[in-house]
C-alpha cells in the first residue's frame, strides 16, 4: 500500500468490522460528493481515511467481481483498495479493475465530469484511455433503517385486549 505510510496511518480514523466499515465507507464517498454504490465491497476488515491528505484504504477478507447491472460492465476489486479522494474526484486508485471485451483494464482515476448536473462519471486508466458511464449507473437506494432498529429499542407485548362496541 505505497499511499499508507506509517505517518498517514497514524493520523488516520481507522475502522475494522464488515458493518461498520461499509457504513463508514458510503460516509465518505457522500463526503466526496461520490456514487455511494461505486465500493460494493463484502467482508471489509478494515477501513482508514487521512482527512488531511484524502487517502483512503479499504481491506477485504477476499478479492470479489461486481456487475454493474445497469452498464453491464464487470469490475473487479483486490483485497486492497486504495485512493487519494476529493470532492467530485478519487484519483491515485489501486486495486480496482475493469473487463472492456476481453481484457481487464487497470483503473486509476475515477471523476464526475463538469458541470456535475451533467449526471455522467469519468473512469481512466493508467494508459490514458476512459470510459464515461451515467452517475446513476452507480447509486444504490438508501434503505431507512426502521425507528425501532435506529434506537436499538425493543417493544414487548404484554397483552392483547379485545375491545368491542356494546
Amino acid at each position: 500500500m505505497g499511499l499508507v505510510t506509517d505517518e498517514v496511518r497514524a493520523r488516520a480514523e481507522k475502522y475494522t468490522g464488515d458493518e461498520l466499515c461499509r457504513e463508514k465507507t458510503k460516509v465518505f464517498l457522500k463526503e466526496a460528493n461520490m456514487p455511494n454504490g461505486l465500493l460494493p465491497l463484502k467482508d471489509i476488515e478494515e477501513v482508514g481515511y487521512d482527512r488531511e491528505t484524502g487517502v483512503v484504504w479499504l481491506k477485504q477478507k477476499k478479492s470479489i467481481t461486481h456487475k454493474f447491472e445497469a452498464i453491464g460492465k464487470l469490475v473487479s476489486y483486490g483485497t486492497e483498495v486504495t485512493a487519494v479522494v476529493e470532492v467530485g474526484k478519487i484519483k491515485k486508485l489501486t486495486g480496482v479493475k475493469a473487463k472492456e471485451l476481453l481484457i481487464w483494464v487497470t483503473l486509476n482515476e475515477l471523476a464526475l465530469e463538469q458541470p456535475t448536473s451533467s449526471g455522467k462519471i469519468n473512469f481512466r486508466t493508467p494508459t490514458g484511455l476512459s470510459r464515461t458511464f451515467p452517475v446513476s449507473a452507480f447509486v444504490v437506494p438508501e434503505v431507512e433503517k426502521p425507528a425501532m432498529e435506529k434506537n436499538k429499542a425493543t417493544t414487548e407485548v404484554k397483552e392483547v385486549v379485545a375491545v368491542s362496541d356494546a
